[in-house]
C-alpha cells in the first residue's frame, strides 16, 4: 500500500473479495495512488456501511472503489450515501458468474450513479485505473503518470505475431 493520506477507498463485502480487489489496488499502486482497504458488507454490517459512507468525503477519500458479488448491494448503497464518485466492480459469483453482481451494480435508480466496471479481475484492474483518472484531473503529476502507463502499455503491444 503507498503511503499518506488514502484518496482511495476501496470496499468490499467479505475478505474473499480480496483476490479480486486486489487488482484495483496493484494498478493504483503501479499509479502512485494512496488507497486504503476495508471490508463493509451492505448486509452482515450495515451500521459499518453507513458509518463509513457518510463520513468518507470527510476522512478525505476522494473515490470509493466498491467491489460486491451475488446480490451486490455495497456500490449502490455506498453510493446513496455519499456524494464521492462510486466505482462498482462486480465480484464474480459461482452460481451466475457474475452476471448477477454486474446487474445488481449497474441497474441503478436515476439519480443515484454508480460507474459499475466489467466483472472480476479486469474490472477491478480498471476501476483502479480509472479513479487515478479521475483524481488526475487536479493533480497535472498524476496526469503524467497515467501518460507514461499509456505510453509504456501501448509500446507493450507487438505489431507482428513473430518474437
Amino acid at each position: 500500500m503507498t503511503t499518506g493520506t488514502p484518496a482511495v477507498a476501496i470496499i468490499m463485502g467479505s475478505r474473499s473479495d480480496w483476490p479480486t480487489m486486489k487488482h484495483a489496488a496493484d494498478a493504483l499502486d503501479r499509479l502512485g495512488v494512496a488507497w486504503e482497504a476495508k471490508v463493509v458488507s451492505a448486509h452482515r454490517t450495515p451500521k459499518r456501511l453507513f458509518d463509513f459512507a457518510t463520513g468518507a468525503k470527510a476522512a478525505g477519500y476522494k473515490v470509493i472503489i466498491a467491489g460486491a458479488g451475488g446480490a451486490a448491494h455495497l456500490p449502490g448503497m455506498a453510493a446513496s450515501m455519499t456524494e464521492l464518485p462510486v466505482l462498482g466492480v462486480p465480484v464474480e459469483s459461482r452460481a451466475l458468474k457474475g452476471m448477477d453482481s454486474l446487474l445488481s451494480i449497474a441497474q441503478m435508480p436515476g439519480g443515484v450513479p454508480v460507474a459499475t466496471l466489467a466483472i472480476g479481475e479486469p474490472g477491478a484492474k480498471n476501476a483502479g485505473i480509472l479513479a487515478a483518472q479521475i483524481l488526475a484531473l487536479s493533480d497535472e503529476v498524476l496526469a503524467g503518470r497515467l501518460t507514461a502507463f499509456r505510453e509504456a502499455q501501448t509500446e507493450s503491444v507487438h505489431e507482428t505475431v513473430e518474437d
